[in-house]
C-alpha cells in the first residue's frame, strides 16, 4: 500500500509537469509545434541514455539474466493477451482500429521509466526495457499493420529505433560488465534524468490545443479508458498472479511488478503519431491518449495495490 501512495504522489508529480506545459501553449509563450522538439529530445536523447544507463548500472550475473527473461516473458504474455482480448472486443463490440490499438499498447516507453526511477529505483529501470522490447518490435509490425490496415511489418524501422539500438548497446555493455568512463557517465545519467519533466510537457502542450468538453463528451471514449486502464491489467494481474509465473525468479514479484507499472499505463503517443501520418483518426487517438493520462493518476496506484495484496 505504501508502494501505492508513492506511485501516486510521483503520478501526481508527473501530472504537474504536463500542466506546465499546458500553461507554457496557453499563454502563448510557447507554441504546438515547439512541442516536437522536445518529443523528439525524448525519444531521440532521454530516452536512450535512460536505457544505457540501466544497462551499465546492472551488473550481470545468472540471477539478473534470469530476471531479465522473466520480465520479458511477461512483457510477451502481456501483449498476447491485449491482442487476443482486442480480437474478441472487435467481434462482439465492433472496436475501430484505433481503439485496438490504443487498448493493446500503453505509453510505457515516455511514462514508465521516469516512474519506476522515482518509485522503486533507477536499478529496476533495467527491467523495464524489457517491455519496451516487446512493445516496440510488436508496435511496428502489429500495431501500425492495424491502424493503417496493412498487413506489413517495417522491420527495418524497429531496427532503427533509437530505444532499441539503445537497448543493444546496453545488451552488450550488460554481458561484458562494461562500465561508462565516469565523463560519459555524467552525460547520460544527466540527461536521463530530464525525460520525465520533458514527456509530459510535451503531453501538455498537445493537449492545450484540444477542447476537453469534445474528448469528454464522447461516452466510447470512457469505455476504451477503462479497458485500457482498468480491465486489461485487472487480467494482467490475475495472470501474474494464478499462473505461476512468479515463482520463476526469486525477484519475480518485483519485476512483474515493473511489468504491470507497464501494462497499466496510459495509451500509447505512437497511435496519434502514426494515426495522423497515415491519415487516419488522429484527433479521436488523441482524446483517448489524453483521458487516459489524466485518470491514469487514480487507477495506476489502485492496480498496484491489488496486485500487492493478491501477492
Amino acid at each position: 500500500m505504501e508502494l501505492s501512495l508513492l506511485l501516486a504522489q510521483q503520478i501526481i508529480a508527473l501530472f504537474l509537469m504536463m500542466i506546465v506545459g499546458f500553461f507554457l501553449v496557453k499563454i502563448q509563450l510557447l507554441t504546438v509545434e515547439d512541442s516536437d522538439v522536445l518529443a523528439k529530445l525524448v525519444v531521440y536523447v532521454f530516452s536512450p541514455c535512460v536505457i544505457i544507463q540501466s544497462f551499465v548500472n546492472a551488473d550481470y550475473t545468472k540471477e539478473t539474466f534470469a530476471g531479465l527473461m522473466v520480465a520479458i516473458l511477461g512483457a510477451t504474455v502481456v501483449h498476447i493477451i491485449y491482442i487476443l482480448l482486442s480480437k474478441l472486443g472487435e467481434i462482439f463490440l465492433g472496436l475501430s482500429n484505433i481503439e485496438k490499438a490504443s487498448l493493446v499498447y500503453s505509453n510505457a516507453g515516455n511514462l514508465i521509466i521516469p516512474l519506476v526511477t522515482a518509485t522503486l529505483g533507477e536499478e529496476w529501470v533495467f527491467y523495464s526495457c524489457a517491455y519496451i522490447i516487446v512493445s516496440t518490435i510488436l508496435f511496428w509490425s502489429h500495431g501500425k499493420s492495424v491502424i493503417c490496415e496493412e498487413p506489413h511489418m517495417e522491420l527495418m524501422k524497429v531496427i532503427k529505433n533509437p530505444n532499441i539500438i539503445a537497448i543493444i548497446l546496453g545488451l552488450i555493455f550488460f554481458v561484458t560488465n562494461y562500465k561508462l568512463p565516469s565523463t560519459i557517465d555524467t552525460c547520460t545519467s544527466s540527461l536521463g534524468v530530464m525525460i520525465g519533466p520533458a514527456s509530459m510537457m510535451v503531453i501538455g502542450m498537445l493537449i492545450a490545443n484540444m477542447k476537453l468538453s469534445s474528448v469528454f463528451r464522447n461516452p466510447r471514449a470512457y469505455l476504451i479508458s477503462c479497458g485500457r486502464l482498468c480491465l486489461y491489467p485487472m487480467i494482467t494481474i490475475l495472470v501474474f498472479c494464478f499462473s505461476g509465473i512468479l515463482n520463476l525468479h526469486q525477484q519475480a514479484p518485483q519485476i512483474l511488478l515493473v511489468t504491470l507499472l507497464a501494462a497499466a499505463a496510459p495509451c500509447a503517443a505512437n497511435v496519434t503519431q502514426v494515426s495522423q501520418l497515415y491519415h487516419k483518426d488522429a484527433l479521436y487517438a488523441s482524446a483517448l491518449n489524453v483521458m487516459s493520462v489524466i485518470f491514469c493518476v487514480i487507477t495506476m496506484p489502485l492496480m498496484v495495490a491489488i496486485y500487492q495484496i493478491l501477492l
